[in-house]
């Protein structure tokens, strides 16, 4: 573990764990993977990409690979992050004699005016308002013992997949009137298709009311219902396994296999489950609510092997040419997370090129691929002469009430 500290401020290179920030640089970068869909696509295809009507061939086969691969599973790993990184913090704050309580919830609420601004200004699909919210809640359950924290976590976790089965099986009780609305989101004709590319094609102005609905409604009735339940959870979960060492790779490599190895079963459900919903040719009866909890709960599974390998390859000290840049992506993870919507905004939307719904899910890869080269070679180059990202930079320095010295060679 780092040692300790004499003053309370922002944590030093010296005192990071670097197998956390590479954790981290994955986590951020692999969001990507799937949010390009929510940035490139009418966004009924994130959840049923069968809603155009194009899912064959090379769109079939990319779907199948991100969905798999992808689909929450960097979601989850981002929210045992944060968890993780509230239970460090925290500890670090007490190490040097100071209660921790109020630099926490000045984080937080300078961070969720930073998703605030996030969802409604530049695009919707924003999870920072989600963890800080989460965050001032889970604060106070970082020193229960670890049992407890993964028991909490995952009985938060299931309450969110109540909230959807329970939805499911009492659709058929449902107003005929919210049966259609639901449908007609979920597979859209062609006119709601042509309206959300003219909107998102339009200027910035033409898509706010769009926007700000869809913000709206991610940051109410979805984080009420699912994604407050799930975030929370996983962050009870990432403060266990930090208090656990598992995260700053001093398990051993024989546990870190077996680690590992959990992402198989989880795999082999979530496949089950893509073959289940072709089965029921994504009918909204099934498929919206029940045949998503298969990589609901497989999900958690995969992270948790994505966090076995990157201990491995950590702890073994290979490819450090990728993990090096990688751990400044993941030191720099706020600044990239808010730089991707940047960039893909002014990619796809009207106030930039204008390519929303034009390019194909092969495409979107290419993008994906083009953006992830930049981040990690930006980030190495920007934290070799500065201390943080430019937007962590912003966050300390509203959090500490003082402004960070920037250059490295403020820095004695």
């Amino acid at each position: 573990m780092p040692k300790q500290i004499a003053i309370a401020g922002p944590v030093t290179q010296r005192e990071r764990l670097i197998s956390i920030d590479v954790l981290r640089g994955v986590a951020v970068l692999g969001i990507l993977m799937m949010n390009i869909q929510s940035f490139a696509m009418v966004g009924s295809t994130y959840i049923n990409p069968t809603a155009l009507g194009d899912l064959h061939g090379t769109n079939y086969n990319v779907w199948v690979v991100t969905y798999v691969l992808g689909d929450m599973k960097f979601m989850t790993l981002f929210s045992i992050l944060f968890g993780a990184g509230i239970a460090m913090m925290a500890d670090r704050q007490k190490s040097a004699g100071r209660s921790p309580a109020g630099l926490h919830y000045r984080r937080m609420v300078w961070l969720l005016v930073i998703g605030l601004m996030h969802a409604y200004l530049i695009w919707f699909g924003d999870i920072l308002v989600t963890y800080a919210i989460c965050g001032m809640v889970g604060y106070w359950m970082r020193r229960l013992p670890v049992w407890m924290l993964l028991a909490g976590g995952l009985l938060s976790i299931s309450i969110g997949s109540s909230t959807s089965l329970t939805a499911g099986l009492t659709m058929p009780d449902w107003p005929e009137s919210e049966v259609v609305e639901l449908r007609e989101s979920w597979t859209p004709d062609q006119e709601h298709i042509d309206e959300e590319l003219a909107i998102y094609r339009g200027s910035w102005l033409t898509q706010m009311p769009h926007r700000a609905h869809a913000a709206l409604g991610f940051q109410t009735f979805l984080f009420l219902f699912v994604f407050g339940w799930r975030a929370g959870g996983l962050m009870l979960i990432g403060m266990a396994l930090y208090r656990m060492d598992i995260l700053s790779a001093q398990r051993t490599s024989g546990f870190y296999l077996s680690m590992a190895m959990l992402a198989l079963p989880g795999l082999a459900i979530i496949i089950y489950g893509v073959l289940q919903n072709f089965a029921h040719d994504w009918a909204i009866e099934y498929s919206f609510f029940l045949g998503s909890q298969f990589n609901y709960w497989g999900s958690l599974l995969v992270a948790l092997g994505y966090i076995g390998i990157v201990m491995l390859v950590c702890r073994a000290g290979i490819m450090s040419w990728l993990t090096s840049h990688l751990a400044a992506a993941g030191q720099m993870a706020l600044t990239c997370y808010l730089m991707q919507s940047v960039i893909c905004t002014l990619i796809f939307y009207g106030h930039g090129f204008g390519l929303f719904g034009y390019l194909d899910r092969l495409e979107q890869m290419g993008v994906v691929v083009v953006i992830w080269i930049f981040q990690l070679v930006f980030a190495k180059w920007w934290l070799g002469r500065f201390r943080f990202g430019p937007m962590e930079w912003v966050w300390r320095s509203l959090s500490y009430w003082q402004r960070q010295p920037m250059r490295r060679s403020q820095v004695s």
